[in-house]
């Protein structure tokens, strides 16, 4: 027998079953959701690609309003389009953040794209001593180009709406119109939101924001962290093992 086989004859590994059957049961969980996280990676990569060319794409025209019932708007964020109609007396005033994390507040307009089709057009940030000292919607009829995006969903997080002082906590279209009194009453609502583009209007306030992919992309940090996981458990294992002498090499009998 050479040296190396008698070297490796000579190794013994005894596994505890408790810890083995613990250690099988988890190690496959831990490494899957690591592989998990890595395909979800591929997935929010090619989604940011895909909003990215779709930012610096020519825009199209708004949908028409007759689309917009089976319209997804999920599918169309991002899509810049031209609107062309007024605006209508009146404002609902979501609170939020600037890009630098001062509070404020975005002003949303209905905008009258066709008689009795309305969008709701996010036209910019003001601070919050310009909540209600911002200048007025612009007047007449306008053409302007602007980001869809999709009504913010509600979670269990978010505050609670205050219509009476005009603030609100989500943006949701459907949800502030019922608060538009006569002026929205009996109008279509469009089932999305249009982020005015930076130099849409005159004045200096409300400021259009631009569109921002407020998408998190944290799959790897995750991915890095499942592996991570088997790595240890793997380690404390074998280390287990190793001090309660079940892992080793036989000694030779001098």
């Amino acid at each position: 027998m050479s040296l190396r086989n008698n070297y490796f004859s000579r190794r013994f590994f005894r596994p505890l079953l408790w810890p083995t059957l613990m250690t099988l049961a988890a190690l496959p969980v831990l490494i899957g959701l690591g592989l998990w996280q890595v395909e979800r990676l591929a997935w929010k990569e090619a989604l940011l690609a895909r909003i990215e060319m779709r930012l610096h794409e020519a825009p199209v025209a708004l949908p028409r309003p007759e689309a917009w019932k089976t319209l997804d708007a999920e599918a169309e964020k991002f899509r810049r389009v031209t609107l062309t109609g007024r605006f209508l007396d009146a404002e609902f005033h979501h609170f939020t953040q600037d890009a630098g994390g001062a509070a404020g507040y975005s002003v949303l307009s209905p905008f009258e794209v066709e008689e009795g089709a309305v969008v709701f057009v996010d036209r910019g940030f003001v601070p919050l001593p310009l909540k209600d000292a911002h200048g007025t919607v612009p007047e007449g009829e306008v053409t302007f180009t602007g980001v869809m995006r999709e009504p913010q969903a509600r979670s269990s997080f978010d505050g609670q709406d205050d219509p009476v002082k005009n603030i609100w906590m989500v943006r949701d279209p459907e949800t502030m119109a019922l608060a538009g009194g006569a002026t929205l009453e009996g109008v279509t609502i469009a089932p999305f939101i249009v982020e005015a583009e930076t130099g849409s209007f005159a004045g200096e306030w409300p400021q259009p924001k631009g569109a921002r992919i407020d998408i998190p992309n944290n799959h790897l940090d995750y991915a890095l962290t499942w592996f991570g996981l088997a790595a240890v458990l793997a380690g404390v294992y074998i280390a287990y093992h190793k001090a309660n002498g079940r892992i080793g090499r036989e000694r030779t009998k001098a």
